[in-house]
């Protein structure tokens, strides 16, 4: 039995974490900018593509940390993604 593509890669991916989901909702909201999210151990890492946008969201950083309600520290790296 063949199976689709589609469907073989619908089992594999799971959903963001609900801390990723609520920062880049949080920073497309406020700076109507796109940033990429992960997690790597007890760190969460924002990249952004410009430095500026990276210095605006810096002051933020307690008040995404208290919304996404996560005892792990988030990092702003600056870069292509």
């Amino acid at each position: 039995m063949t199976h689709a593509l589609s469907d073989i890669l619908a089992d594999r991916f799971e959903e963001e974490p609900h801390e990723i989901v609520v920062i880049k909702t949080y920073i497309r909201d406020n700076f109507n900018e796109t940033v990429a999210v992960s997690t790597r151990g007890n760190q969460i890492i924002i990249m952004t593509r410009s430095s500026a946008l990276a210095g605006a969201i810096r002051p933020h950083l307690y008040k995404l940390a208290k919304v996404c309600e996560t005892p792990k520290r988030l990092m702003i790296r600056v870069g292509q993604f």
